[in-house]
């Protein structure tokens, strides 16, 4: 994704990649051990690099300021995303190994914990706007109250799309929308340019979080790097599951599927096909390119016209992309 669509910030992201594994040397050797690891586990370094077309359009651009913050959003991104692997269980990421499968749920929540802990710490010793240090904060009590929201709705037969949007904004779409605020705030924007940039974040985060619920569903292990149905046999309710228990001539059944705490395999494979014979994926995508269209009218007419082209490519891959 990053060579394709963010060539004009090349450079920024391979020192990016720099910074990231210096930021996870420790004198403790196995947390160094784990951070490696995950770094080089990959990504598509989304967040980081939305922050960076933001700070290299604006009219201040110093790179001993920048960097730091573009390592600490995906820090937080990573320490997100190996605690999301404890409480699901999950074994697998980008077809690597997770934290949680080679050395355990305890030392992953602790290893997340550290790494939270890093991002800020690479905050704090640089002077920058307090705005930052608030909107970070805020960003990471989103990311936590998320994921509670949505562990206390699993196995609930959700019809609401109003507190599905709530959940995803919180998990998925303020991250990226803080991303292009704070490119913004490092490059010194008026208000106006900071606030359409974070209106393109926030949707394209919308957008992005309705097609990874669609590859949960349509996609496979080999391309997603994790079970299909996966978000089902967890109780978790996604948007074309929402829609189909509203539409679907066999709702009934599918309720009993994903109500069950005890689901099996054939359950689950009977849910997705419920689903994928409703018309819950083509609403869902519909959601989603509406959500895109919303970014691409949100960007501000002053972009360098290299940085918009890669503002605009992004949100065509989140629409189309299948992994």
């Amino acid at each position: 994704m990053s060579n394709d669509i963010f060539g004009v910030i090349k450079k920024d992201l391979a020192l990016l990649e720099t910074e990231l594994l210096a930021s996870m040397v420790s004198p403790v050797e196995l947390i160094t051990e784990i951070g490696t690891h995950l770094v080089k586990s990959g990504g598509k370094r989304l967040r980081p690099a939305l922050y960076l077309l933001s700070a290299r359009s604006g009219p201040v651009f110093d790179a001993k300021r920048v960097m730091p913050l573009a390592a600490a959003l995906e820090l937080i991104h990573m320490a997100s995303l190996v605690h999301d692997d404890v409480i699901d269980h999950a074994d697998m990421r980008r077809g690597t190994l997770t934290a949680n499968a080679k050395w355990g749920n305890q030392v992953s929540i602790l290893s997340g914990d550290y790494i939270f802990a890093k991002a800020f710490s690479l905050v704090a010793g640089n002077s920058y706007d307090s705005r930052i240090t608030t909107r970070l904060s805020e960003l990471v009590c989103d990311l936590s109250s998320g994921e509670i929201i949505q562990n206390r709705g699993i196995y609930v037969a959700a019809r609401d799309i109003e507190a599905y949007y709530g959940r995803i904004a919180k998990k998925t779409a303020n991250f990226l929308a803080v991303c292009c605020e704070m490119g913004a705030i490092v490059s010194e924007m008026d208000e106006d340019t900071m606030h359409r940039l974070y209106t393109y974040g926030y949707s394209i985060g919308m957008a992005f979080q309705i097609t990874d619920d669609l590859l949960d569903i349509t996609s496979s292990k080999k391309k997603i790097g994790k079970p299909a149905g996966n978000d089902i046999l967890q109780g978790i309710v996604t948007l074309p599951v929402i829609r189909a228990l509203e539409t679907s001539p066999d709702k009934q059944e599918l309720e009993a599927i994903i109500t069950n705490r005890g689901m099996t395999e054939e359950m689950l494979q009977r849910a997705l096909e419920i689903v994928k014979e409703s018309d819950g994926i083509t609403f869902a995508q519909g959601r989603a390119d509406s959500f895109l269209e919303t970014a691409r009218k949100s960007l501000p007419g002053t972009l360098p016209e290299k940085i918009r082209q890669a503002y605009c490519k992004a949100a065509d891959f989140i629409g189309h992309r299948d992994f």
